[in-house]
């Protein structure tokens, strides 16, 4: 009976040993949409504050990426993975800048829907493979691409989302595992259905499910499929406009949930049966962000229209924690502010504070348990941020449209500690791996690093 006992807890405790290396593990890639759990952050990197793109200076590799995508670099040991929509137009129109118009942009000519497995030391592609090729089924958006969302990997699988043009399973070799097409999916305003904007929600994976948040005009819902076989587990309806939000993954060990930014439904689903736990309403009318975890809260902002809120929210919250009109808090939301969160950019919380990037370059900094201001200023000369933060050993970096990139001191001061630029449009959030940088501009894939 001893030795039964003995062996039992010995797998008892070789499955804790297990489950906290893979943990660790994941902690130290970069497998999705802003890194592990979205968080945006890996210190201990040993990161270069300056480089010169034109003499080479701390550039460790660059290549070009043809065609026109949006999505972010996604990095796990030494492969990299970005996805691209190349048009047979021989142009891909971009307008960036702080801008108001709804326009479409006019190209009906076949895409090729592309994904690349790259070298992250050498910049060397290992392998390319062609998920799609047709006349996308939408329409984008002047600012916009075909590929805007960031793929998701686990260390064995790769998803690559193209929205209408469906979601894409390959492995590390590069074999097609399975496909999922999804038919059309129309994001654009709420108030004007003809208008097409493009997809842009990331896929997310955990715990060998694949989840995806496909909010748009008709019938959206948020659905969790097997990784190993694309089989679909649960599938929830969102009563929900058009949102470009990627979700995000909460386990405390006690609660596992999807967390789901919106404008209707901000909401938690039980991570294993999609059931909706609980609801928000209240935010801005086109939301953007991704919902970030730190303190033992969640963190949702985005800022559309009247409403700019942010939110911070505790994760045992049940049933509708909608705020009243004149509240800022209640027994589930810990913090908010009605006006100031942001439109694009996801926040960062970096130590006790989160920090807030709007499009203008206005950074705020809050206290990450209260929600007290701590300071409000403005990065010079950008004219359009849209790419998200990202953090390491006390910096924060920002990439502006334009191409310039600013380290800013992670600290209850403002301090730019070094700008440098990439002499190109800068959409995706980079990529931190080991103890280099990775930039998705509109042309290239960059490496940065000592």
């Amino acid at each position: 009976m001893r030795i039964l006992i003995f062996h039992v807890i010995l797998w008892v405790a070789c499955c804790l040993a297990n489950s906290l290396f893979a943990q660790v593990d994941y902690m130290k890639q970069w497998p999705q949409f802003r890194g592990p759990f979205a968080c945006g952050i890996i210190d201990s990197t040993d990161l270069p504050e300056k480089w010169d793109i034109q003499t080479g200076e701390n550039i460790k590799w660059k290549i070009t990426i043809p065609g026109l995508g949006h999505s972010c670099p996604v990095i796990w040991d030494d492969r990299l993975f970005v996805t691209t929509a190349i048009s047979a137009s021989g142009t891909d129109s971009l307008k960036v800048g702080l801008y108001g118009d709804t326009d479409n942009v006019k190209d009906d000519s076949v895409h090729e829907f592309r994904v690349f497995c790259i070298d992250k030391n050498s910049g060397q592609i290992r392998w390319e493979r062609m998920a799609h090729k047709g006349i996308p089924k939408t329409k984008r958006h002047t600012k916009s691409s075909h590929a805007n969302p960031t793929a998701a990997t686990n260390g064995k699988y790769v998803v690559f989302f193209f929205g209408s043009e469906g979601l894409y399973c390959y492995d590390f070799e590069g074999d097609l595992i399975w496909k999922k097409d999804f038919g059309k999916m129309n994001a654009g305003p709420y108030d004007e259905p003809d208008v097409e904007w493009g997809f842009a929600s990331s896929p997310i994976i955990h715990e060998n499910k694949v989840i995806v948040q496909c909010d748009f005009t008709g019938d959206g819902f948020i659905t969790a499929l097997n990784v190993e076989t694309g089989e679909e587990l649960w599938r929830t309806p969102r009563d929900e406009i058009s949102t470009w939000c990627t979700p995000n993954f909460y386990n405390d060990g006690n609660i596992k949930h999807i967390i789901a930014n919106g404008y209707n439904h901000i909401g938690g689903y039980d991570f294993n049966t999609g059931e909706e736990v609980w609801k928000l309403s209240g935010g801005g009318d086109a939301p953007v962000p991704t919902p970030v975890f730190a303190h033992g809260f969640i963190y949702i902002h985005n800022a559309h229209g009247r409403k700019s809120p942010i939110y911070a929210i505790n994760p045992d919250a049940t049933g509708d924690i909608t705020l009243d009109s004149d509240s800022t808090s209640n027994e589930n939301v810990v913090w908010s502010i009605k006006r100031g969160g942001a439109y694009m950019p996801t926040v960062v919380v970096y130590g006790d504070y989160l920090y807030n990037m709007r499009m203008n370059g206005q950074l705020s900094c809050f206290d990450a348990r209260t929600g007290e201001l701590i300071f409000k200023e403005k990065i010079p000369d950008a004219r359009g941020i849209t790419a998200s933060a990202i953090a390491s050993d006390g910096k924060l970096y920002y990439a502006t449209e334009q191409g310039d990139v600013y380290i800013v001191k992670a600290d209850t001061t403002f301090e730019i500690l070094a700008k440098n630029t990439l002499n190109d449009v800068i959409m995706a959030t980079p990529a931190i791996s080991g103890n280099m940088l990775f930039f998705r501009t509109q042309h290239y894939l960059i490496a940065i690093g000592k």
